[in-house]
């Protein structure tokens, strides 16, 4: 059973809504000044919940170690115009790791955390990008000198599957 979306729900993240092959670019080591990156495919799936006020991406990623499962939840407050993002990682299956936060301008939206690495206060970042006629794509970039500089460490790329 469907239930009914809300009228009133933001469609910012209606672009990633289906069913996805994903192709993953990982930095082997972050904030180290490492070059080197790891390539990888993925599987991704994407439903509204709350009415359109939120969505539940399910995710199993094909690392050339193992394969594993991880999902995202976002929901959107209608007070502040903001979403939230949390990532649940199947490989640490009782933590949610801390919701980077932001919206969205000119179908890209970027969203920030604070956050810990290694012992380490860091910031990230989120970019989301949905530029028409171009597939859906997501950064993910780590600051440990406050937003002043910014390391890309994952990419990913959305295709239809």
């Amino acid at each position: 059973m469907s239930l009914p979306a809300d009228p009133a729900a933001p469609n910012d993240f209606d672009f990633i809504i289906g069913d996805w092959r994903v192709r993953h670019r990982r930095l082997n080591a972050r904030l180290s000044g490492c070059t080197d990156w790891t390539e990888f495919e993925g599987l991704s799936s994407t439903r509204h919940i709350l009415g359109g006020f939120g969505n539940l991406e399910d995710n199993l990623l094909h690392f050339p170690e193992g394969s594993f499962r991880a999902a995202a939840m976002r929901s959107y407050c209608a007070t502040t115009q903001t979403w939230s993002i949390w990532w649940l990682d199947g490989l640490k299956p009782t933590r949610l790791d801390v919701p980077v936060v932001g919206k969205f301008a000119h179908r890209t939206g970027v969203f920030f955390a604070d956050d810990v690495l290694d012992g380490q206060a860091i910031k990230v970042r989120f970019t989301w990008t949905a530029t028409a006629g171009q597939n859906p794509r997501w950064d993910q970039a780590f600051s440990n000198d406050a937003g002043a500089s910014w390391e890309t460490n994952w990419t990913m790329e959305f295709v239809p599957a």
